[in-house]
């Protein structure tokens, strides 16, 4: 009998606890939908400040206000971040000369900072993929690049190198409070750029220097303005002095850096007619 009797209050027992059983998976369920949606409508607004903080980069105008907005978004959810920034603390005149995104990455470097954030800095220089851009319609419509300061020396960095960097910083110890510019391995005259890139693809590619009004004009509702004078002004500011260069990338990943010539035989179809521009 008292078996029988502890075998009942044990079904007793069960019985009780199966609805809330049942209510459990049902509350944690509602839980996670809860915290979706929060995640979603959190990294909607993330996005949003980021897309126009992008904006205002690609413009070269601006405010912090949105950097201000996605690093405190960036505080609640992460202990440390890598920012792709600007060298515009480096003592070269390529980099010193008034540039208004360097003053919204400052103000950007300086709110990770306040927010508390594990930082690691990446400086790249010149982009190497710029040339697309810059020179691809021109050179698959014909043989004559026109642009200015000709003899205006840069380090182009490949992306690929700067996205390497930034993952390995990321992810590996040892680089909290880093602060790296990244370049590519030579100085190169953009008309010096501007043959290799005819060189690759077997043709010969004229540099026809414009001055910086034929410039500003040919570049006029294309460009933005704030962007043409602060590349005027860079490029004006380095004639008869190489490239500042880095071994940073080597130094983070153990391998050199891709060179100009690497990078445009690999993006060779860029400049190619009927190729799609990326």
């Amino acid at each position: 009998a008292e078996a029988l009797g502890e075998r009942q209050a044990a079904r007793g027992e069960q019985a009780a606890e199966q609805p809330e059983r049942r209510r459990q998976p049902q509350r944690a369920q509602r839980k996670a939908v809860r915290v979706a949606q929060l995640e979603r409508h959190a990294k909607q607004r993330l996005a949003r400040h980021a897309d126009a903080l992008h904006e205002a980069e690609q413009l070269g105008v601006g405010t912090d206000q949105d950097g201000l907005a996605v690093v405190e978004r960036l505080a609640t959810d992460a202990r440390r971040v890598v920012f792709l920034s600007s060298p515009h603390q480096t003592p070269h005149p390529f980099f010193q000369q008034p540039n208004p995104m360097a003053a919204l990455h400052a103000g950007i470097e300086r709110h990770i900072a306040a927010a508390g954030l594990e930082s690691t800095i990446i400086r790249p220089g010149i982009f190497a993929s710029n040339v697309v851009p810059w020179w691809a319609t021109a050179i698959r419509a014909g043989d004559v690049v026109r642009w200015p300061f000709g003899a205006a020396e840069t380090a182009p960095v490949d992306d690929r190198d700067v996205a390497a960097v930034a993952a390995r910083t990321l992810y590996q110890v040892g680089h909290a409070g880093g602060d790296y510019v990244l370049t590519g391995p030579e100085s190169l005259s953009q008309a010096e750029q501007v043959n290799i890139i005819g060189d690759v693809l077997g043709r010969r590619i004229v540099f026809e220097e414009l001055s910086p009004d034929e410039f500003r004009s040919e570049t006029e509702g294309s460009w933005p303005r704030p962007v043409v004078g602060m590349l005027l002004a860079a490029w004006g500011a380095t004639i008869g002095r190489p490239a500042f260069i880095t071994t940073t990338v080597s130094d983070i990943l153990g391998s050199p850096p891709r060179s100009f010539r690497q990078w445009v035989a690999d993006h060779a179809t860029a400049f190619t007619e009927g190729s799609p521009l990326p």
